[in-house]
């Protein structure tokens, strides 16, 4: 990719679409990848461990998938819960544009796939699941962190994956220490040299029942 990176905005390497078979959501899918963005080739280890690991999402509401590459959390959620919408938010453009059209092939109605400042200030997150992008650099990430979790809404829960050996348990406890008081941060899985963290937004008084359209 030359100087690109994942977390570049706009790669300037060859598009290079190409078509892989995935599964999401017990689902045997196909769907489109490019150069340029994180892991075209095959659904990354990473997030296949959160996709195995974490909860049912929740029905409705708004849901973040936090630097979403090509789709698959993003994917995955909109199909568990066809009520939610579900924020794809990246800020690789190609990335987004891949996000858009595994959707549309999908007949996925309720994503949308933005850059971050095209959020809307007002809403706020059910869940939010993530790979976040560990290699932009600690400084960087924790000001990913810092925008983001603070966005969950009230009893609502983060869950991240992170590779034990990129710094996991080191995260795990800025997490708990930045975030504090308010929210709590817990380990709930490992697999393939992955951690799975699961950070609590806790409020009072609880978030509102969920009303499905």
């Amino acid at each position: 990719m030359g100087s690109d990176h994942y977390f570049t905005a706009a790669p300037a390497s060859p598009e290079n679409l190409r078509k892989i078979r995935v599964s999401l959501a017990g689902r045997e899918l196909e769907v489109t990848t490019a150069g340029g963005v994180f892991s075209p080739d095959r659904l990354d280890a990473g997030t296949a461990v959160l996709l195995a690991n974490m909860p049912p999402v929740p029905p409705g509401g708004d849901l973040l998938d936090l630097g979403s590459g090509w789709g698959p959390i993003s994917l995955a959620m909109a199909l568990a819960s066809p009520h939610a919408t579900v924020w794809a938010v990246d800020v690789n453009e190609r990335a987004l544009d891949l996000v858009r059209r595994n959707a549309a092939a999908l007949g996925l109605t309720n994503v949308n796939a933005s850059l971050p400042d095209d959020v809307p200030e007002h809403v706020s997150f059910r869940t939010i699941r993530s790979n976040p992008p560990i290699r932009v650099g600690k400084n960087e990430l924790h000001g990913l962190l810092e925008r983001w979790i603070p966005r969950l809404d009230e009893r609502s829960d983060a869950w991240l994956v992170v590779q034990r050996n990129l710094g996991a348990d080191s995260l795990q406890r800025w997490i708990g220490s930045t975030f504090h008081p308010g929210y709590s941060v817990f380990r709930t899985a490992t697999g393939k040299g992955y951690r799975i963290l699961k950070v609590r937004k806790h409020g009072n008084p609880p978030t509102e029942p969920i009303t499905l359209s």
